[in-house]
């Protein structure tokens, strides 16, 4: 980490605004996702002088919005005549930031280039590429100077710099920052149009063939009891807990941010509600970020009554 004499103390684990700049090619859209994960308001290309008024439309001043990042490089004319008074301006205003620079040797990023068979933004007409990029290089210099924290990404795989970042910004593990969506839903109102995994509950008993149980819902104890008190559902959530056990670090690994869980049963309202609640209990448990939903569980509710 190198700090530069003009940036604010507090920048790392969760400062209000992030600049993040640097070579082309050297990792600035993994950079960008990665915030975006985090929780910020991530924006490319934003011209420096529009900083401040973006962090404060965004609520930052007032405690309650979402942290800022912004990338700054120069496809802005004038970009780092206008980054100093920028920055000038979030300190007076009490705002914490920091500035990421990203870089790569010229032959890794020549290596980039090559392989996307895209043209290096700031080339000019006639201009090879790696003359683009030691150009780039040259006038970034002042700027990686006073950087905040400076990675190197020759040598780092897009998920090693998502890895990186994140040890940097945050205290929470990639397993904390995936966003596991855990839903219930009716196969006779069609499948799920989004689902990474999806398991079919139908093999259970049925409390709809119950009089007394056909009007309420999965969250009504009396049906949740019913159904995961039962000692074939018993037997399936041995079964079922181990298979998340076995895939879920490795979504984790590959770098996933969101996953979704699709829990059908026939009309989405006594199974498989009974079963989503239970998956994603046991998900947090796990310390798993979980949101939990129920596709059709107010249509079966409004036929209820």
């Amino acid at each position: 980490m190198q700090e530069g004499p003009h940036v604010h103390e507090s920048v790392l684990n969760s400062p209000d605004v992030i600049v993040i700049t640097g070579m082309s090619g050297a990792g600035r859209t993994e950079a960008m996702h990665t915030f975006e994960d985090l929780g910020y308001y991530v924006i490319d290309n934003l011209p420096p002088s529009l900083i401040l008024a973006v962090a404060q439309m965004g609520g930052l001043s007032s405690g309650v919005g979402r942290h800022l990042a912004v990338v700054c490089d120069l496809r802005s004319q004038g970009l780092f005549e206008e980054l100093d008074n920028a920055l000038e301006a979030l300190e007076a205003h009490e705002f914490s930031y920091g500035i990421l620079f990203l870089e790569a040797s010229d032959e890794a990023l020549l290596s980039r280039y090559a392989l996307n068979r895209r043209p290096h933004p700031i080339a000019r007409e006639g201009e090879t590429t790696i003359d683009a990029i030691r150009r780039e290089r040259f006038h970034l210099q002042g700027m990686r100077d006073r950087a905040t924290l400076t990675i190197d990404t020759t040598s780092l795989k897009p998920k090693q710099l998502r890895s990186r970042l994140l040890s940097e910004f945050t205290h929470l593990t990639e397993q904390q920052l995936m966003e596991v969506h855990v839903f219930s839903f009716g196969y006779k109102y069609g499948m799920p149009e989004e689902a990474d995994i999806i398991i079919d509950v139908r093999f259970l008993p049925n409390p709809y063939w119950d009089p007394s149980m056909r009007p309420l819902t999965g969250r009504d104890p009396l049906v949740r009891d019913f159904v995961i008190d039962h000692p074939q559902t018993q037997v399936f959530l041995d079964r079922w807990t181990s298979l998340l056990d076995a895939v879920m670090p490795g979504y984790v690994a590959e770098g996933k941010s969101r996953l979704s869980v699709g829990v059908g049963c026939s009309g989405g309202q006594h199974r498989s509600v009974a079963i989503a609640e239970a998956t994603a209990t046991y998900l947090l448990k796990e310390g798993y970020h979980v949101l939990t939903s129920h596709r059709d569980l107010a249509r079966a509710e409004r036929k209820a009554t």
